[in-house]
């Protein structure tokens, strides 16, 4: 069961490739784990990010690829699971050369995501908004997308790259790298990390090619209106870490409070209700499900 109803004739992959051929800008928040992303789906969203930033938080640890690719594709395939709208998931640097992203393409794939995307910092990777970060070289990336191309099976799941670059090579070397991997045959292309909305702009201005943003409270990246992204020509906005920070927060308020008082009770109605919280992971249809199948039920009908 999954929160939202799938198309019987329609994969993911190709519901996302079709929804990209409007200039209608896709929205896409970051999710972590099956019930973050049920509650996503839930709020109407027509596409979710699996961040994985937020992933790696989730787990504990920092965003510095310190997730083997067998610990993201766990909670990738938790994600997809829950859903049924398209999956956009974070391949990092693809888990090592082009052979790895061979494999890291494989393995997305069959996870079931509508798309994913690779980046061009050297393993292990950072997060686009910390410092101190690495690069391959372009011919090494351009390599990387030949090589996720060929590992793809079916050709609606979308490809995108990513490069670090402003942060290393300047505006100018982002754009460079950017055009590049275009021709390379990246579907979709994702400049991490301008510093000003002139450089949002110029991103759009300069790079032919369907284009994806990074909009998030507090990064480097001044935030723009998605409206105004759309009219730049920007087909994707991912928002990678604003739904878990939200609960972050939440659950610090909820454990001081309990640590303090040994309950929650004071936070009213900030604290979900027992049905609300059943309702978000479809207790009911469980439940139903339970009846049919009991002994000495009808079964299915």
């Amino acid at each position: 069961m999954t929160s939202a109803s799938a198309s019987p004739h329609l994969t993911p992959a190709r519901r996302l490739r079709e929804r990209l051929r409007s200039p209608k800008i896709l929205v896409a928040p970051g999710v972590f784990d099956g019930l973050s992303a049920r509650v996503a789906a839930a709020a109407g969203f027509e596409a979710i990010y699996a961040s994985g930033g937020a992933i790696a938080r989730s787990a504990g640890v920092p965003d510095l690829g310190l997730l083997s690719l067998t610990e993201v594709l766990a909670r990738v395939r938790e994600i997809v699971a829950a859903v049924g709208v398209p999956v956009i998931a974070d391949g990092d640097a693809g888990h090592g050369n082009a052979l790895n992203v061979y494999r890291t393409v494989r393995e997305f794939e069959r996870a079931g995501v509508a798309a994913l995307h690779l980046e061009d910092q050297v393993t292990p990777k950072k997060c686009g908004h910390y410092a101190n970060k690495h690069l391959v070289p372009s011919e090494e990336m351009v390599a990387k997308l030949r090589a996720a191309q060929d590992a793809r099976s079916d050709p609606d799941l979308v490809l995108i790259a990513r490069t670090d670059a402003r942060a290393v090579e300047g505006l100018d070397g982002a754009l460079r790298r950017a055009r590049l991997y275009a021709e390379a045959g990246a579907d979709v292309i994702f400049v991490e990390a301008p510093q000003t909305e002139d450089e949002t702009r110029a991103i759009a201005r300069e790079v032919r090619a369907p284009l994806l943003i990074n909009m998030f409270q507090g990064g480097k990246t001044p935030l723009v209106a998605p409206g105004a992204l759309e009219a730049m020509g920007y087909r994707i906005m991912i928002v990678p870490s604003d739904l878990q920070r939200a609960a972050l927060r939440a659950m610090q308020e909820a454990a001081a409070a309990i640590c303090a008082t040994g309950t929650a009770a004071g936070m009213g109605d900030r604290l979900a209700g027992f049905k609300d919280r059943d309702a978000v992971v479809d207790l009911a249809a469980w439940e139903e499900m339970e009846r049919r199948y009991a002994a000495g039920g009808q079964g299915s009908t």
